[in-house]
C-alpha cells in the first residue's frame, strides 16, 4: 500500500519488548511481501499466532473446473441466472481463469468461515448488497461499488448483511495501484484518478476472545483446514503499509480526451499478468467530429473480461448485454460496437447527449483465459454472431 497506518496499541520501536497488563509479552508477527523486501505490517497478538493443534487436508473445492475457450469465440455470460446462496469463500462460481488470475461470481447470504488465501491477493468487487469484512487488522464495512483488496495471507471472514453479489478476482501474486500513479516513494501523484483520501481502511482492532478456532487455508498445493489454539482475532495493534482496504468505484475520476481514449486510462489496479479497469460515468469525447464510442479493436496480447454492473451500454445495444452480464473477448478476435451503434452515438451527440452512464469492471489478462463451469452454465449461445446481424 502507498501509505503507513498505525492502529491500536504498538510499542515505540519495532522488535522490542511489548508487555501485556499482566506483565507477559505480546507476540509480534510480521506480515511481509517478497521476502522482507517489500510492504509489510507488524501485528501484536495476545497469543502465539503459530500455535496450531490440528491440520486436515480439504478435498472439496480444491479443484476448479476450467476448459479452453475452443472453438475460439467471443462469449457472453448472464450471471443473473446463477444461484444465490452460501458464503463468499466456498460458494464462488468460477467464470474464467488462467495461471495468473481467476474470476468468480459470488452470490452469498451467510457468513463465511475464517479463511486465508496464501496463493495471492484477492480483490472482491461488491455488485449489490453490503457486508462486513472481519480480519486480524480490524473491520471494514463494505457495500455496492466497493473494490475490497485483501492481501495474501490475511486471516479474514465475510459477514453479509442480507444477500451480496459480486466478482471475486484471485491473483497469483499481489494487486496494487498502477506504478505510473505513484511517486518513487509510494505517494499517489496528481494525475492519478484516485488517491489516499479515497481509500478506507480498518481503524481499530477487532478482538474476539475464544479458544480453538479453525481457519481454511488455500495454498498452491491445495486446501488445508488448520485449527488454532486461540482465535486469531487477538491483535491489539498493528502498523505498516500492508492491510486490507476498500475503494469505491464512484471515487474513480475518469480521464477524458477530445477523441476516444483507450482502456489504459481506466486502469485501477495491476496484478501479475493482468490489469483491472473501471469504466465509469464521464463526459463524452468533445471533438466536434469525434466518434463518441469505442472503435473496433484487436488487443493482440490480451483477453478482455468485462463485468457490466450499471448504467447504459450504448456500444452494446442489440447484443443482449445488460447489467449482470460478463463478456469475454479473446485475443484472436476483433471486437467493437454492435452494428448501427456508431451512427446512433453520433446522432445522440448531435441531439445534445453529452455524458455516458456506463459502469463496468474489466480484467485484461496477458495469457489466454479458460472458461469456468459456472460461465458455461449461464452462457448466451447466440452472442458471437450478433455483429453479423
Amino acid at each position: 500500500m502507498p501509505y503507513y497506518r498505525s492502529v491500536g496499541e504498538v510499542p515505540r520501536k519495532r522488535h522490542v519488548q511489548f508487555r501485556k497488563p499482566d506483565g507477559g509479552l505480546y507476540a509480534e508477527e510480521l506480515m511481509g511481501e517478497e521476502g522482507f523486501s517489500s510492504d509489510s505490517s507488524l501485528l501484536y497478538h495476545r497469543y502465539l499466532p503459530t500455535a496450531i493443534v490440528k491440520a486436515e487436508a480439504v478435498t472439496e473445492g480444491a479443484r476448479v473446473g476450467l476448459s479452453a475457450n475452443m472453438p475460439l469465440s467471443p462469449r457472453h455470460f448472464r450471471t443473473s441466472r446463477l444461484p444465490v446462496g452460501g458464503d463468499m469463500v466456498t460458494s464462488r462460481q468460477p467464470l474464467a481463469g488462467n495461471g495468473d488470475v481467476r474470476m468468480s461470481y459470488v452470490g452469498a447470504d451467510r457468513a463465511s468461515e475464517l479463511y486465508r488465501d496464501s496463493k495471492g491477493d484477492e480483490c472482491v468487487y461488491i455488485a449489490s448488497g453490503s457486508a462486513r469484512l472481519e480480519s486480524t487488522y480490524g473491520v471494514l464495512e463494505v457495500g455496492e461499488g466497493d473494490y475490497v483488496v485483501v492481501p495474501t495471507g490475511t486471516i479474514h471472514r465475510w459477514v453479509p448483511q442480507g444477500a451480496v453479489t459480486g466478482l471475486v478476482i484471485e491473483a497469483s501474486g499481489h494487486i496494487r495501484p498502477p506504478r505510473r500513479y505513484l511517486s518513487q516513494y509510494g505517494q499517489f501523484l496528481e494525475h492519478a484518478p484516485y488517491c489516499e483520501r479515497d481509500l478506507r481502511v480498518p481503524s481499530e482492532p477487532w478482538l474476539v476472545e475464544d479458544g480453538e478456532t479453525t481457519v481454511l487455508v488455500r495454498t498452491r498445493g491445495g486446501l488445508t483446514r488448520l485449527t488454532y489454539a486461540h482465535h486469531p482475532f487477538d491483535v491489539v495493534g498493528w502498523d505498516g503499509c500492508l492491510y486490507p482496504y476498500a475503494f469505491n468505484i464512484s471515487d474513480f475520476e475518469p480521464i477524458v480526451k477530445r477523441t476516444h481514449a483507450p482502456p489504459p486510462v481506466h486502469q485501477t489496479f495491476e496484478g501479475p499478468g493482468f490489469v483491472i479497469c473501471s469504466f465509469c460515468p464521464r463526459p463524452l469525447d468533445f471533438h466536434p467530429e469525434a466518434v463518441p464510442i469505442p472503435y473496433n479493436h484487436h488487443n493482440v496480447d490480451s483477453d478482455e473480461f468485462m463485468f457490466y454492473v450499471g448504467g447504459d451500454y450504448t456500444a452494446r445495444k442489440g447484443s443482449g448485454i445488460d447489467v449482470g452480464s460478463v463478456s469475454l473477448h479473446p485475443a484472436g478476435f476483433t471486437h467493437g460496437p454492435q452494428p448501427g451503434a456508431v451512427e446512433a452515438a453520433v446522432a445522440a451527440v448531435e441531439k445534445g447527449h453529452t455524458v455516458t452512464s456506463e459502469l463496468a469492471v474489466m480484467v485484461d489478462t496477458f495469457r489466454p483465459l479458460d472458461l469456468g463451469d459456472a460461465a458455461l452454465a449461464c452462457e448466451d449461445p447466440d452472442y458471437a454472431w450478433t455483429w453479423a446481424r
